[in-house]
């Protein structure tokens, strides 16, 4: 058996065997309580023959007066054949057996000079006494099937239990949160070797994610703290009014770069680790599309393109404010780099944010991958091909859902459905 659980089918192996035991045993004796009827029978009518031969020879004038179940026939002439039963007549010397079931007769007849004897003996009560055996025996057998699975199932429950209770204790796991000892007194050996790999196992997890955290925290104040600096920098020096343009231009695209490695910081981290994402807040959301939005404003202008926030002011979502804009500015920053001409729209219809843009598309093809790491479906723009895998994991850690289709018009839309 492949399918069900352990404990199934322990309990249907154990209850087959039984039954297969039990089975066998009253088919052979059933064959053997058969066999011995008929050779009693055989054997009664064989005595009765040899006490009506030697009657008959010491007493001729006296007759055998038949018995409960036998019958007795010695013919001499003519007029003792006819007294005969016309089954019986034709008989020749040897044992016979006439009709079957609780009609049946076994009779013996032998040839002694001359004179034909014959013993007809009624098995009909041997045969009552076979079926209401045979009805034993299937009842016993029925019996026996439901008890044995029952015993089989009591049993398999028994043997499973502790592996049972080791498997609700993983699934009790939490790698962050210490856990007590899978291990325990009073398992069973195997049990016992298999909580401790687990355990040890457990810890390795948790020296794992010890490691991952710290060098996380690390990177992320290494990181950031640099960056800080040129941002800072670059707004001091943008508010140096004796810069001439040239100069100004070149710290806005240092800027420009140092928010974008800073976005792209959050997304490796956020990607590295399953990051615990701060409680739900009330969210005006047409404000975190224009915020989103903002740090995409030089190179939605570099190419001329049409930007539409059709989101109304008034609309609001409770969700994580930090998550949902990690969404959107992933997204918009993908209709953004793929869009040479046209616009970008963003739509809202509870519970629905739709991102559209004018881009090439994406061909049905490349879709069912579109959210796989490192994945680029165009070799069109930069990037590393984490924007939309930090969009998947985000919307799978939140419990939302992204959806790729054409948009109206051409181009692609992005519906993501909060809730």
């Amino acid at each position: 058996m492949k399918s069900g659980n352990l404990r199934t089918r322990v309990a249907a192996a154990v209850a087959i065997t039984c039954i297969a035991v039990v089975g066998a045993l009253a088919l052979t004796l059933y064959t053997a309580s058969e066999e011995l009827e008929e050779t009693l029978v055989e054997q009664i009518v064989s005595e009765e023959m040899d006490y009506l031969i030697r009657h008959d020879l010491e007493h001729p004038e006296v007759a055998r007066p038949p018995g409960p179940n036998l019958q007795y026939y010695v013919i001499r002439s003519p007029q003792d054949e006819n007294r005969v039963p016309a089954a019986l007549r034709s008989l020749g010397a040897g044992s016979h057996e006439i009709g079957s079931g609780i009609g049946e007769q076994h009779v013996a007849v032998r040839v002694i000079s001359g004179t034909r004897y014959i013993v007809a003996y009624d098995a009909g009560p041997h045969e009552v006494r076979e079926q209401q055996f045979k009805k034993l025996i299937l009842l016993a057998l029925g019996t026996a099937m439901v008890v044995a699975a029952l015993l089989g199932y009591w049993l398999a429950g028994l043997i499973t239990r502790q592996i049972t209770e080791l498997a609700a204790g993983v699934a009790r796991l939490n790698p962050e949160v210490p856990h007590a000892q899978l291990t325990r007194a009073g398992q069973d050996p195997e049990v016992a070797a298999l909580a401790g790999a687990l355990d040890q196992y457990q810890r390795r997890i948790l020296e794992l994610l010890e490691r991952e955290k710290e060098f996380s925290g690390n990177a992320s104040h290494e990181l950031r703290t640099p960056l800080t600096a040129i941002s800072t920098s670059c707004e001091l020096l943008e508010a140096d009014a004796s810069l001439p343009e040239r100069a100004r231009a070149r710290i806005s695209a240092i800027a420009s770069a140092a928010k974008r490695m800073t976005r792209q910081v959050e997304m490796l981290l956020f990607l590295g680790r399953a990051q615990a994402v701060e409680a739900p807040e009330t969210v005006a959301l047409a404000e975190l599309v224009r915020e989103a939005m903002a740090p995409l404003r030089n190179e939605l202008e570099h190419k001329n393109l049409d930007f539409s926030n059709e989101v109304d002011s008034a609309s609001t979502v409770v969700v994580n404010r930090h998550a949902l804009g990690l969404v959107i500015i992933n997204l918009l920053h993908n209709a953004v780099r793929y869009t040479a001409e046209g616009g970008i729209r963003v739509l809202w219809q509870a519970p629905v944010l739709t991102i559209n843009d004018s881009g090439p598309g994406i061909p049905s093809e490349q879709r069912a991958r579109l959210f796989d790491r490192h994945y680029r479906g165009s070799a069109v723009g930069e990037g590393f091909g984490l924007g939309l895998a930090i969009v998947k994991r985000v919307c799978d850690h939140c419990g939302w859902t992204i959806e790729v289709d054409d948009a109206p018009g051409g181009g692609t839309a992005f519906r993501l459905t909060l809730g």
